[in-house]
């Protein structure tokens, strides 16, 4: 005889197992108030189950952690729709929407790991999962090929050293919110980060344009 659903299931969940359930509470409260401080017990009275039932499906606290993050990385990355293709529209345009895709991006994912930054098991645990969603290499890596796909259609210098572009653009969005991160103010809920009018034409123009003098 197979087990009975628990209660918390019977009610319109679908095919979701028990497990699913609590990842899925877990990835909620990670998107609402962060990773920091977050027990055992606030996911369990999220997910409506008794305490000692994480330990049923995981080995640890660190183990849910770690698939909650990686379901709310997965989250954000499918929200984002598709980027940019190769030959379509401006590479100007382009790239303004891989910024704004990019700072889209890190707002929501930067901060829930910076509430684990000291807690090693949990990102050991992570590291070692396949990586959440269809882009796998990164947002720098995409960028890098989709570059790169310009550069065969003429529409980038060939000689452009596009990793350096792209590096130049991450390293942009980081540095937005890294320190909103650093310096969060009260409370654990992530930290809000306002992006000036201007950043995103500004990086790409100056991107395009280069800063050395023109002749």
């Amino acid at each position: 005889m197979s087990p009975r659903q628990p209660a918390v299931l019977r009610d319109g969940s679908g095919d979701q197992t028990l497990r699913d359930h609590l990842i899925a509470a877990a990835a909620r409260l990670i998107s609402q108030r962060g990773s920091m401080a977050l027990t055992v017990r606030d996911i369990a009275r999220e997910a409506k189950v008794a305490d000692g039932v994480l330990y049923n499906y995981f080995a640890d606290k660190e183990e849910l952690l770690a698939q909650a993050l990686r379901m709310h990385v997965h989250g954000v990355m499918a929200g984002m729709g598709e980027a940019p293709l190769a030959g379509e529209g401006t590479v100007e345009d382009n790239l303004r929407a891989y910024v704004t895709r990019g700072l889209n991006v890190l707002t929501q994912i930067l901060p829930v790991f910076a509430g684990v930054l000291a807690q090693h098991k949990i990102l050991a645990r992570f590291a070692s999962m396949p990586a959440p969603g269809t882009e796998a290499g990164g947002l720098r890596a995409v960028l890098i090929d989709y570059l790169r796909a310009e550069q065969q259609l003429g529409r980038v210098a060939r000689d452009a050293r596009v990793d350096a572009a792209a590096t130049m653009i991450m390293g942009a969005c980081h540095e937005l919110i890294l320190p909103r991160l650093l310096h969060p103010g009260p409370g654990t809920t992530p930290p809000h980060v306002e992006v000036p009018p201007d950043f995103v034409d500004d990086l790409v123009s100056t991107l395009m344009d280069g800063i050395a003098p023109k002749p």
